[in-house]
């Protein structure tokens, strides 16, 4: 072979390897597309609820590096705005519930055992009384709850601190904070206050994260 043809005809391998390294790239690509429409099919809708098989469930962030798993999702349409919220409880399963709290999001999120069972706009710390965030329980709770320490009426109490911090109803609205507690619209405190009890795991997170749950 002439010595001037060497270059070309690694000119044209290299070509060759950089065409196919492309169709590669582009046939991962669709693969990983179709594998996360499969997965948006296999989920089954119904009217208020999105339910997950088993090897496609969302799994949730939680503080200090947990995750845990769920099977199902309210289905929200629409962004939740202060004062709304959203309650089903007619798919949950029998497991304990927990509560998870996003105030990066500003939405609290009830799972009864790996079904969401209610989501709700928070009220969360103001800067100079910023709410703690990690792992807590519910360690008392009180329907008719009345602070001395800041002369306001906290109905449907969720005492989660020594100090007093709690998630209890107050008028979600915009540009508002607590000083420290988690505020949440009446009629969901009432139903949260319902089926919580002392014991309930609470887990409050500020870091945004890359989960399948929903954004306010």
């Amino acid at each position: 072979m002439p010595r001037k043809s060497i270059p070309i005809l690694v000119a044209v391998l290299a070509l060759g390897l950089l065409v196919l390294s492309y169709v590669q790239q582009r046939r991962d690509a669709e693969a990983r597309q179709q594998g996360r429409a499969a997965i948006e099919q296999l989920a089954s809708a119904d009217q208020n609820r999105i339910t997950y098989p088993d090897n496609a469930r969302p799994v949730l962030a939680l503080p200090g590096g947990q995750t845990r798993p769920v099977r199902s999702l309210i289905d929200i349409d629409k962004p939740l705005r202060f004062g709304d919220f959203v309650w089903d409880e007619s798919a949950a399963s029998a497991g304990a519930v927990w509560i998870r709290i996003d105030l990066t999001r500003q939405l609290v999120s009830v799972f009864r055992g790996e079904d969401e069972i209610g989501t709700a706009v928070i009220l969360y710390g103001a800067p100079e009384k910023p709410t703690p965030k990690g792992a807590f329980k519910v360690i008392a709770k009180a329907t008719d709850h009345y602070s001395r320490s800041y002369d306001a009426p906290m109905p449907y109490m969720l005492r989660l601190t020594d100090d007093g911090i709690a998630i209890h109803a107050s008028r979600v609205r915009a540009n508002g904070a607590t000083h420290g507690c988690l505020g949440v619209p009446l009629r969901f405190a009432e139903k949260l206050y319902r089926v919580a009890g002392e014991g309930t795991e609470v887990f409050i997170l500020a870091d945004p994260a890359p989960d399948l749950g929903k954004s306010a």
